[in-house]
């Protein structure tokens, strides 16, 4: 039975916080895309250095605001009096999201490794990092999604969900844990989205299918930009490979943003309907208890 005249609020807001979003991103764009492009272009056309020099210097210059924002984030979920740990964790538990960096860190070392040990480095598997990257993320997006839907128990701990509890959304724990640590709303906050996530039907709805909204164009954009690199010219094919993954995740959070503020909208205003009129059967079976 509904009480409340809206479901448990979340009491976060990315207005407060858009200047520092606006600034990570900005610096993420330049050292780990903008980079090592402009390098690619300036040491190897404008200079006499060698291009496994090159390939060096672009490698040693890499990612810099990822790198420090890595071991931030194991810092803040490790250290004595953690505010932002997934409840119920270890001291030295990292959560969903730190695992997913870590699976990153190591793919980009690999391909830059394979792609620099030949005399004569290889440009095209070096311009696969970023396609790379987002494959393993919508494929890992679609499989846990499949579990979801299938009711399948999570085979370990992912983030807040234990190890054999019924799984939640892919995307859930991918914001549980950027907001939590990254975003400032620590642990209090993986307690709020929790209990908005079991009071409101919608919520888990607009969550599955903002799942299915990354996973399947992930792979479909990551697809497509790997067949770019091995078919255009090899200059093209470096510029795609590191520029259009993080181009289209761009215009894609840009759209989450205004999709999932207007669903929140909905969700509030289906919520209020309901409370008014209880008698005419819970939200749940109005809803028809999906979910």
């Amino acid at each position: 039975m509904i009480t409340s005249s809206s479901p448990p609020s979340l009491e976060y807001s990315l207005c407060e916080r858009k200047l520092r979003i606006g600034i990570f991103w900005v610096l993420v764009f330049v050292d780990s895309v903008a980079l090592p492009v402009l390098l690619y272009f300036v040491l190897w056309y404008g200079t006499d250095l060698s291009h496994s020099d090159v390939f060096n210097i672009i490698t040693a210059l890499l990612g810099g605001t990822t790198i420090m924002e890595y071991f931030q984030r194991f810092w803040r979920l490790c250290k004595k009096g953690s505010t932002c740990r997934v409840t119920g964790a270890r001291r030295f538990s990292c959560d969903w999201f730190q695992w997913n960096l870590t699976l990153a860190f190591v793919v980009i070392i690999a391909e830059l490794v394979v792609g620099t040990l030949p005399k004569e480095p290889m440009v095209r598997p070096l311009a696969m990092p970023m396609p790379s990257l987002l494959a393993i993320f919508g494929l890992e997006l679609c499989i846990l999604e499949l579990m979801y839907v299938f009711n399948l128990r999570a085979p370990f701990r992912v983030s807040s969900v234990a190890k054999g509890s019924s799984l939640r959304p892919s995307i859930y724990p991918l914001i549980e844990d950027i907001v939590a640590v990254d975003g400032g709303g620590g642990t209090a906050y993986r307690e709020r989205l929790n209990k908005r996530y079991e009071a409101s039907p919608y919520f888990r709805e607009m969550l599955h299918r903002l799942a299915l909204f990354w996973g399947v164009p992930s792979l479909l954009i990551a697809g497509g930009t790997l067949l770019l690199v091995f078919t255009v010219d090899r200059d093209f094919a470096y510029i795609f490979g590191w520029c259009l993954p993080f181009t289209w995740a761009g215009a894609w959070a840009i759209a989450t943003i205004k999709w999932v503020q207007r669903d929140l909208k909905v969700e509030h205003m289906i919520w209020n309907r309901h409370t008014a009129s209880q008698a005419g059967g819970t939200w749940w079976q109005l809803q028809g208890g999906s979910g």
